[in-house]
């Protein structure tokens, strides 16, 4: 089957305390863009990737697939002002001849080749997956800074990146958001609202999103840990 990719690098990266947008922010000398244009530069299966970034960024982000090296086209939009735009804007960029798309967020350095080849060859099957792990903490409701419930935890999952589709029923999921103005966090959400299953495969921990400067400090300290020694 024939699979693009869309890597979401638009955010600005406020939350982390920064100029610089979150994507081309640096861990270990590889900004997180680097980082997951060579992690999909291993997957045989991908035949272009389409990159959406910040207004002005198109340059750096070319740059960076070709430190990457990639040896598959690359096209570079400007996203948009929320994540669910800026996977529309790509989306519409990829192939017509694209059996599959798979989704993966900038922010999420760590994920490996695995969770791309297991979540694609999923969708394959099923129309749509997401990599997720269970939820491990104790979920607490809370109104005006107190608790007033505790959620139970049994059959919650947390949602990751990589998610990958079917294009066609993607791009129905992104065409039915626009003219019924629903908002989504993720794809996943739009895709289950078309009444399609998505199946779920094992994430990991160490599929850490960067979004504060705590998680930058894990990060280095992730990206250290797997540097050869």
């Amino acid at each position: 089957m024939k699979v693009s990719a869309i890597i979401v690098a638009a955010g600005s990266g406020t939350r982390l305390g920064l100029a610089t947008p979150k994507a081309f922010v640096s861990i270990e000398r590889a900004s997180l863009l680097l980082r997951v244009l060579q992690t999909i530069g291993t997957l045989q299966a991908l035949g272009e990737v389409v990159v959406a970034v910040p207004a002005g960024a198109q340059k750096f982000a070319r740059t960076e697939a070709a430190v990457a090296g990639l040896q598959i086209p690359v096209k570079i939009t400007e996203g948009g002002a929320e994540r669910q735009d800026s996977v529309r804007l790509a989306l519409m960029l990829t192939s017509a001849e694209a059996d599959l798309v798979v989704v993966h967020d900038a922010a999420r350095p760590f994920a490996t080749p695995a969770m791309f080849s297991t979540c694609t060859a999923a969708a394959a099957q099923t129309g749509g997956a997401v990599v997720a792990i269970p939820v491990a903490d104790t979920l607490k409701r809370v109104e005006r800074g107190t608790i007033v419930a505790t959620v139970p935890r049994d059959g919650l999952w947390q949602a990751q990146t990589p998610q990958a589709f079917r294009r066609d029923l993607l791009m129905q999921a992104h065409e039915r958001a626009m003219r019924e103005r629903i908002t989504a966090t993720d794809d996943a959400d739009l895709f289950e609202r078309l009444g399609i299953a998505v199946q779920v495969v094992q994430g990991s921990a160490l599929n850490l999103k960067i979004t504060m400067p705590d998680d930058l400090r894990v990060g280095e300290a992730l990206a250290r840990f797997a540097s050869p020694r």
